[in-house]
Parts: structure tokens; sequence; C-alpha cells
């Protein structure tokens, strides 16, 4: 029994050096339209570069809600866990005015809350054939049909969402 408490300590300490290399070196995708490598875990500290959605990034580290990443190109910084995913996003044309969906629910990985792909895209074009069908069969008026049409196909910018964050201290932003 004494060898066994003489030995476990050491077991332990391979075991959790272990865990540590299997998160670093984790393989992760750029999953918004907005995202910023960082000199620093912390909104306010230098850019270092613009990364594009799909871009693939190195995990290293973490820190809170920050990631210690490395880039293709050899470039070490840090980026916020709500902008990258273990999955590589889908490349979906959202236009070329910057708006839609996409940036948006691109930011939210690592929420609660979800959203796939066609849920979004559908939300762009308006109702889905089936909910226009099923507002007709139950007799929904057209103009709530128009009107709800009209709010779905709202977009929202980018610096808007962004500007958002900020003022209320949301994801990155927060203290």
């Amino acid at each position: 029994m004494k060898r066994f408490f003489k030995f476990f300590p050491i077991a332990l300490l391979f075991v959790c050096l272990g865990i540590c290399v299997a998160v670093a070196g984790a393989t992760l995708y750029v999953s918004s339209d907005t995202a910023e490598l960082k000199s620093e875990s912390s909104s306010s500290s230098d850019t270092l570069a613009e990364l594009s959605r799909g871009a693939v990034l190195t995990e290293l580290a973490t820190e809170g809600r920050w990631l210690k990443v490395t880039t293709k190109d050899g470039r070490t910084g840090w980026i916020y866990r709500g902008k990258v995913s273990a999955e590589e996003p889908e490349m979906e044309d959202t236009g070329d005015d910057g708006a839609g969906a996409g940036s948006l629910l691109g930011g939210l990985s690592g929420s609660d809350i979800n959203a796939d792909a066609a849920d979004s895209s559908r939300s762009i074009r308006g109702l889905s054939p089936e909910a226009k069908e099923y507002a007709q069969a139950t007799g929904t008026p057209k103009q709530s049909q128009d009107a709800l049409d009209s709010v779905i196909s709202r977009t929202v910018k980018d610096d808007a969402i962004d500007g958002f964050l900020k003022q209320g201290k949301i994801g990155e932003y927060a203290d």
C-alpha cells in the first residue's frame, strides 16, 4: 500500500501532462467573419492580423476566454474563443456587403445557442416553402406573412454587431 501512495503522485502527473498535451496543438478554424489575432488576451490589445473565416489555427494555450494560437503562416497571438470552432465552418456567400447571419452566428461558437446553416440561410431568404404552405393552410392573412417576411429578411452589419457587443461589454469585450 505504501508503494501505491509513493508512485500515485507521479502517475497522476503523467496523466495530467497527457491531457494538457492533447488539448494543446488542437486544430481550430475561424468561424466568424470578423476575427482578430491579438498580441495579448484582451480585446484592447494590439491587433496583429485580421483572420478570415475558415482560417486554420493551432491551439497552444488557454487563458480564460482567450486562446493562444498559431496561424498557418506562423504568426502567434490570442483570439477570443467565441470566434473559433473545432469544426471547419461552411463557407456561404453572404453577399459583398458583409451583412448577414453568417457573421453573427459564426461568433457564437462555444455558446449554448445553436443554429444550423439551413436555419440561418433560410432566415435570410424569408419563410421556408413549408412555412408558407402551413400559413396558407391555416388561413394566416397575407399581410401577416408579408410582415414576417419583411422582418426575417432584415440584416445587421458586422460593425453594428461589434458596436453592440462593445457597448454591452459582451463576449470578447467583457471585463
